[in-house]
């Protein structure tokens, strides 16, 4: 248990740096990637851990630890994807636009890329890393490994509150922009069916509409906000259920240069 805790917090730290890095690559500044606000990416953990416990016994032969190294870890992308969209309606990262996708959770250039970054962590990085772990006392490894299990549980139950939030205001947007839809295909039935009649009542309808467009751009301002770090870490993120609010936030900090 210590060693997987102990390889889990170490790739899942390096997955994290290495997102970062790509990011910086793609986009020339800083971007918090990946789904914790922690500098932490589970899944990096998760799978780089779950490769070197199992696939160890096949590690003399390159071809296979290469074959079963990104199937494993494919599968692990693909579960991790579909999990985190039936959880909380967005789809994190899409592979729609790369060639020989799975539903946008997976899809085979990546899939190659993995099954040699796991070749070169078990053959060169970890041997070096399981090393100087080594050196490292086991009593202060353990503090170190509580003490980061606990940061992490924090940040997950942060991080998952955070997004049900989200998802609940944007089901608020939704309500009002379906209100203010309504409205607006009530006052224009007001007006063909009557050019004189009924001034008061439209007025009220007019009223009412602006309150709540002021009410939907206020949450759009704070809501934008809000999450702009989750927006910067997975810029292909969208949403089935919540897309038109998704694209009408990412607009926004576009337009205000926050993006």
């Amino acid at each position: 248990m210590y060693d997987i805790l102990l390889s889990f917090f170490i790739y899942g730290f390096l997955g994290w740096c290495a997102e970062v890095a790509y990011a910086a690559l793609q986009e020339k500044r800083f971007v918090n990637r990946g789904f914790l606000n922690g500098p932490i990416c589970p899944i990096y953990g998760i799978g780089v851990t779950a490769v070197i416990s199992v696939l160890e016994v096949c590690a003399e032969n390159l071809f296979v630890l290469y074959l079963v190294s990104a199937l494993l870890v494919t599968a692990l992308e693909w579960a991790t994807g579909f999990l985190l969209e039936k959880i909380f309606h967005h789809k994190w990262w899409d592979y729609s636009d790369q060639p020989l996708n799975i539903q946008g959770y997976i899809c085979v250039p990546f899939s190659l890329m993995w099954g040699a970054a796991c070749v070169l962590i078990v053959k060169v990085i970890h041997p070096v890393l399981y090393k100087a772990s080594l050196l490292i006392p086991v009593w202060l490894g353990s503090i170190f490994l509580a003490g980061m299990s606990v940061i992490l549980a924090i940040d997950i139950y942060v991080t998952v509150t955070g997004i049900l939030k989200f998802n609940r205001r944007l089901t608020n947007m939704e309500e009002v922009a379906e209100e203010l839809h309504r409205l607006s295909d009530q006052l224009g039935e007001n007006i063909y069916q009557n050019m004189m009649a009924g001034m008061e009542k439209r007025e009220q309808i007019r009223e009412k509409a602006e309150e709540l467009k002021e009410r939907y751009e206020e949450m759009l301002e704070s809501q934008a906000l809000a999450n702009r770090r989750i927006f910067r870490a997975f810029p292909k993120m969208h949403s089935g259920k919540y897309e038109k609010q998704l694209a009408e936030l990412k607009e926004h900090l576009k337009k205000k240069g926050r993006h």
